[in-house]
Order: C-alpha cells, then structure tokens, then sequence
C-alpha cells in the first residue's frame, strides 16, 4: 500500500515538476540572455529517475 502511495506522489511530483518548467520557460529564456542559466532540468531529472526507480 505504502508503494503504491509513494509511486502516485512520485508521478504527482514529477507532473508538477514539468509544469513548473513550462511555466517557467520565459522567465529561463530571459535569464538565458542575461548568462544565467536555471537549473529546472536537474530538479526534472532527479525527480524522473526517482520516479523510474520506484517502478522497479
């Protein structure tokens, strides 16, 4: 039960991750421009290799 639990919040975690990101998409690209770059990718993969991980 715990599993299943813990593999929903996963998949919610990492929908919400990837909406932050496209949300964010102007804001990277600004930033971007200015030499700045945003780490959203790292937090996207952390989170999807989490997600992967539980499913095994």
């Amino acid at each position: 039960m715990i599993s299943r639990v813990y593999h929903a919040t996963l998949f919610a975690l990492y929908q919400l991750c990837i909406m932050v990101g496209i949300v964010a998409m102007p804001l990277a690209i600004a930033a971007r421009q200015a030499g700045i770059t945003l780490p959203v990718h790292r937090l996207i993969d952390t989170v999807e290799n989490a997600y992967e991980g539980a499913q095994h």
